[in-house]
């Protein structure tokens, strides 16, 4: 099974308090089916099969963008074996 890891940031960034689109965007990856899951204030990270996390990038994607993100940003890696 391939297994991928995703690190993506979503801006406007707002130092006070999160905005909106960042609040949506970890609520998706938070409940989505994937194995190992950090959130931060300036990036977040998950990791999963393949699936698990192509469809969580989708659900972020579409999901933070209507909830006014501006910017999207991440990158997607696939993962050795044994790799974490």
């Amino acid at each position: 099974m391939v297994r991928l890891r995703v690190e993506f940031t979503t801006e406007p960034f707002d130092l006070d308090e999160a905005p909106a689109h960042a609040v949506v965007a970890r609520e998706v990856i938070q409940s989505a089916e994937l194995d190992a899951v950090d959130v931060g204030p300036f990036g977040n990270t998950a990791e999963g099969g393949a699936d698990a996390v192509l469809t969580a990038v989708d659900a972020l994607l579409r999901q933070s963008l209507a909830a006014g993100a501006t910017r999207v940003s991440l990158q997607v890696n696939v993962l050795g074996e044994g790799e974490k």
